[in-house]
């Protein structure tokens, strides 16, 4: 599997606040807070990628992301450049905003996250001219996974060709 990779860079681990103006605003968006290595961009578009589903983003530069994800016990096959949590459960990466209003619709029994493992290109926020066709993983709480989501080479993972209702923030 071919994937960009993220330098962590030293830095400090400092919230930001990236509810920008420009994100559609639908009265109580579901928001997502984002631990990425700090300078990695690949993050910040899947951060936008989330906003034009109106989600609410927090991004937190965490130098000690690793840790982070340990805690979480996101198993390292699953791992990506950054973890975020939606409403109780872990986002492991690059996936697809359809795929998270899915996980917060139906919230499956023992579900603890999603998961893309790695970073796929042409997942979102790793748009590319050779894009891969990937899977997206659920976990379970008592260690095992399946496959959630399987989304296609070249699938079109904008707001405009998935049209979806706002995520509820019950």
């Amino acid at each position: 599997m071919a994937a960009a990779t993220c330098l962590l860079l030293s830095g400090v681990g400092n919230a930001v606040a990236d509810d920008d103006k420009n994100a559609p605003q639908s009265g109580n968006q579901t928001q997502v807070i984002m631990h990425k290595n700090p300078g990695c961009g690949c993050c910040d578009k899947w951060a936008d990628h989330m906003r034009s589903y109106g989600f609410s983003v927090v991004t937190i530069e965490d130098p000690g992301i690793y840790e982070f994800k340990e805690e979480r016990a996101i198993p390292v096959p699953l791992m990506s450049c950054h973890t975020a949590i939606v409403d109780g459960y872990f986002v492991e990466g690059h996936v697809p905003a359809n795929d998270i209003l899915r996980l917060l619709s139906e919230k499956p029994e023992h579900v603890t996250g999603i998961a893309v493992p790695g970073m796929p290109l042409g997942s979102p926020g790793m748009e590319h001219s050779r894009p891969q066709s990937f899977k997206t993983v659920a976990m379970l709480s008592d260690g095992s996974a399946f496959v959630y989501a399987t989304h296609a080479a070249g699938e079109d993972f904008s707001k405009e060709a998935n049209p979806a209702p706002a995520p509820d923030p019950q």
